[in-house]
């Protein structure tokens, strides 16, 4: 069993922690956080002073954080205090250009190193069935394997270093879009007669079946376990939802690529947001959608 740091404690990297103890091995947790450093350390996790500390002695190294400027600068003091040829490997979703630039900074101090964003949200993260999508060389891929393998039900290899955040970002641009057109289609069934069931009966099993609609379905009723009937407590925050589409923008704008239903998923979100979505499931744009004027 190897030692394995785990910096990021929150809503993702506390339950990926404790499913890494849970397969044997050793987890040297941190996090600038009290609150998820207690939480960790009640879970069996133990909890180091600082990043040097929790990195120092460990075979691989685990980051979940907010954003790319923040993993970059872990990343920096993580390589400079793990020991030669450990496996760096962030789960955060950031940027491509991001994603690039550290295992730059792994490769030149010698470490191996993976992007592996993760899908699934809180839920998954806990029952261990997170689906990883992987940048990175093979031989990073071979050594992180395993250790993905005690998170998640499926891992999948996308390419070079940064294709993990470029599969997590049109994956999720994907399902911002489809989410809104799922709320959109339950919206104009309530005015026009049709219950939230049977639009629910026919679209998940003909042209309409969507991971929005039979997963995270944003009305109360048809799907118990989606977010809707626990009055929309995320899940997946919608303001995660804003930031996920906002890196999809900014990489279509960087590529030159024509996303005009991403951008405009991305200016719904960001309204919903401003408008109190915040802190609520991404779901809950349904509500959102349905106060706007009809045009």
């Amino acid at each position: 069993m190897a030692c394995i740091a785990v910096v990021g404690l929150g809503n993702m990297g506390g339950p990926m922690a404790a499913n890494l103890r849970k397969a044997g091995h050793t987890v040297q947790g941190f996090d600038v956080s009290a609150r998820c450093r207690e939480q960790a350390a009640a879970g069996g996790i133990t909890v180091a002073s600082s990043v040097e500390d929790a990195v120092r002695g460990a075979d691989a190294v685990l980051t979940m954080l907010p954003n790319g400027e923040i993993v970059a600068s872990v990343w920096r003091e993580a390589v400079a205090a793990a020991r030669p040829a450990t496996l760096m490997i962030d789960s955060s979703t950031i940027d491509v250009a991001s994603a690039r630039a550290v295992h730059d900074v792994a490769r030149g101090a010698g470490h191996l190193s993976l992007d592996a964003p993760v899908s699934g949200g809180t839920e998954g993260a806990t029952a261990g069935t997170l689906t990883f999508m992987v940048g990175g060389d093979p031989d990073s891929f071979a050594a992180g394997q395993p250790l993905l393998a005690a998170m998640g039900r499926r891992i999948v290899h996308c390419g070079a270093a940064g294709t993990g955040q470029a599969a997590k970002i049109c994956n999720n641009m994907i399902l911002g879009v489809t989410m809104i057109a799922v709320s959109e289609a339950f919206n104009l069934a309530s005015q026009v007669g049709l219950s939230h069931q049977s639009l629910f009966d026919v679209a998940s099993t003909s042209s309409g079946q969507c991971y929005a609609l039979t997963t995270h379905c944003p009305v109360p009723g048809p799907v118990p376990t989606a977010a809707a009937n626990r009055d929309y407590r995320p899940g997946f925050a919608a303001e995660l939802m804003l930031k996920d589409l906002g890196l999809s923008q900014a990489v279509a704008s960087a590529s030159g690529t024509a996303t005009p239903l991403g951008a405009a998923a991305h200016a719904i979100f960001d309204a919903f947001v401003e408008q109190g979505g915040r802190g609520r499931d991404y779901s809950a744009v349904v509500d959102y959608l349905g106060r706007l004027p009809a045009t």
